[in-house]
């Protein structure tokens, strides 16, 4: 998916956001903001996808504030937030694909542009997809030998692991994360550091630090599994950014919340609705 005109605004509202969280020193937030505004202003073209210019706009914040991670402590509490939500709401959902494809989904209302508050409130609504190929989904497991299960936001992993215990019945299941910090993405270390990764059994990275997926950056390991997979099951608009750039061979599957227009209006449903839909 290229940029549409009102990504422009959100790019430069990311870069405020990642420089108040690197760093309390106003030089260097100041330095950061600027350099990263000279990527957005020579990078931004309707050819071009928001998930490479973030990784770099996420690349020069890191470096010029000397931080590796200034996501971390909203992650955190993102985790501990999900941990807590947790078996409330899987109470509430059956333990069928439909149900634990919902349970995944509610957990994509979290976002590093939200705040606690209206995330605890938004999660805990009944899960309804606009477009629902929950049925297509489960003929193509049965005959699935591999699934990737691109992993989105670092507090979805609670939310995730019915799902990938349900589609375990079926197929091998890798659970792909992000190397290294890149915003509220998961990373290998808050799986580990999370006591999970036992129970998701074969997690591996997709190399960099990028949200959604750069292929041009992406590990070897990586893209050969990708290669190889028989499903692609991606978490949140990231995912979606990147996959929906490649031809559909129905073996991509979209788990998300549409949280901006410009997505909503490629996936061709109203903002703020789920969607379960196979490509």
């Amino acid at each position: 998916m290229k940029l549409t005109p009102s990504c422009y605004e959100c790019l430069r509202r990311l870069i405020c956001q990642a420089a108040e969280l690197a760093t309390d020193d106003a030089s260097l937030k100041q330095n950061a903001i600027k350099e990263a505004m000279k990527i957005l202003d020579d990078e931004f073209s309707y050819s071009q996808l928001s998930i490479v210019i973030a990784t770099k706009i996420h690349k020069v914040v890191r470096e010029m504030t000397h931080n590796p991670d200034p996501y971390r402590a909203m992650k955190e509490r993102e985790m501990t937030l999900a941990r807590e939500l947790h078996p409330e709401l899987r109470s509430r959902y059956n333990d069928d694909l439909r149900g634990c494809l919902k349970l995944a989904a509610a957990a994509n209302v979290i976002d590093f542009f939200r705040e606690p508050g209206s995330i605890r409130e938004d999660i805990r609504k009944p899960v309804s997809f606009v477009v629902d190929d929950s049925e297509q989904l489960e003929a193509k497991l049965k005959d699935a030998g591999k699934v990737l299960y691109l992993a989105d936001n670092a507090g979805e992993l609670y939310f995730d692991l019915p799902l990938v215990k349900w589609m375990k019945q079926f197929a091998q299941v890798i659970y792909v994360v992000k190397s290294s910090p890149v915003q509220d993405d998961l990373t290998l270390d808050n799986v580990r550091r999370s006591g999970l990764e036992g129970e998701f059994g074969k997690v591996i990275s997709t190399g960099i630090a990028s949200p959604g997926i750069v292929f041009s950056l992406a590990s070897a390991q990586f893209k050969r599994e990708f290669e190889s997979a028989d499903l692609i099951f991606a978490k949140g608009m990231g995912h979606y950014e990147a996959l929906s750039e490649l031809p559909p061979e129905g073996k991509f599957f979209y788990c998300l919340m549409a949280k901006c227009k410009p997505v909503a209006g490629s996936l061709g449903v109203p903002i703020n609705n789920y969607v379960a839909m196979l490509q």
